[in-house]
């Protein structure tokens, strides 16, 4: 996958020049002692490296940064540190990634929206019993493939294929959590569509009374019931937050087994659904046409 690093860079850099003295006043205006020691790199430069390492085809973030940004990337970084320097610094990188993709990587709102979650495992089911970086975080969990040990990334994106919102928990939690239900839709409106898991009265009635209606897929003991054909169209079209999916994990690299601390996981994370907002192409439905609405009535 192409990238042009240069505007990469010029995005968090701009992003950086606002957010960072915001952060760091806050930081001195809560009463508690803070040191900002300097480093070599800046934070801007340490979040461009880690968002380009998700579209670099590198299967390791250590193969990365020692055979390509230190022997190709020399010139657009004159103070590169060693890799174990560089991986405590990608701590520091949190709040801000977070920050960027909460203001900056956010989708438009539309009216029709897709909800599901994904697994993230953080190693092979029978090694579980003695995994220990994620030891009181991860949890076991359930999907249509079967069980798995780790978290779940809950994920909501528009027709467009943007990114809504998204929420991360152990993998233990339901897909109807409340709490989780009221983070991912706390600024939506319209149809929500989702899968046989989200079927539930309570959050039916919960969604409608906030002016959003949640369509989802039958169970085989339950009764048919008749919708606008447009409705039972676009459900059918729900697959398209399967193909993000498959994006972020084949594409985006936000899930392996390799981690060895809690934050440079979800740093990772981060990083990878930054790498996401950034493609030129998404998976979307063309619902759109200049701006104006196309019922598209095509299966």
């Amino acid at each position: 996958m192409y990238l042009d690093i240069a505007v990469l860079f010029y995005k968090l850099d701009e992003f950086c020049l606002w957010f960072l003295p915001l952060w760091y006043k806050r930081q001195l205006s809560s009463g508690e002692r803070q040191r900002i020691k300097p480093s070599q790199l800046y934070p801007r430069e340490v979040m461009t490296i880690v968002v380009a390492f998700h579209y670099s085809g590198y299967r390791t973030f250590k193969d990365f940064y020692t055979k390509h940004v230190q022997v190709y990337w020399r010139s657009e970084f004159p103070h590169l540190v060693s890799y174990n320097r560089f991986v405590e610094l990608m701590q520091e990188a949190l709040v801000p990634l977070a920050v960027y993709l909460m203001t900056q990587g956010k989708g438009k709102v539309t009216g029709i929206a897709f909800v599901d979650s994904t697994p993230l495992r953080v190693c092979h089911n029978r090694r579980a019993s003695r995994h220990k970086v994620f030891e009181g975080l991860a949890g076991w969990g359930k999907n249509s493939m079967g069980w798995f040990y780790g978290f779940k990334l809950h994920v909501l994106v528009n027709d467009q294929g943007e990114l809504l919102s998204v929420v991360l928990t152990p993998g233990n939690v339901d897909d109807r959590n409340r709490e989780v239900i009221d983070i991912l839709t706390k600024e939506l409106w319209g149809k929500l569509f989702g899968d046989k898991g989200y079927i539930c009265k309570e959050l039916f009635e919960q969604l409608m009374d906030e002016g959003i209606q949640i369509i989802t897929t039958i169970k085989k003991n339950m009764k048919n019931k008749l919708m606008p054909i447009v409705d039972k169209l676009l459900l059918r079209k729900r697959s398209i937050i399967e193909t993000i999916h498959d994006t972020l994990k084949n594409v985006c690299q936000i899930e392996h087994s390799r981690h060895r601390s809690p934050i440079n996981f979800v740093v990772n994370l981060l990083a990878g659904l930054v790498a996401y907002t950034q493609l030129p192409s998404k998976p979307a439905l063309k619902l759109w046409d200049d701006d104006e609405y196309l019922p598209v009535l095509i299966a």
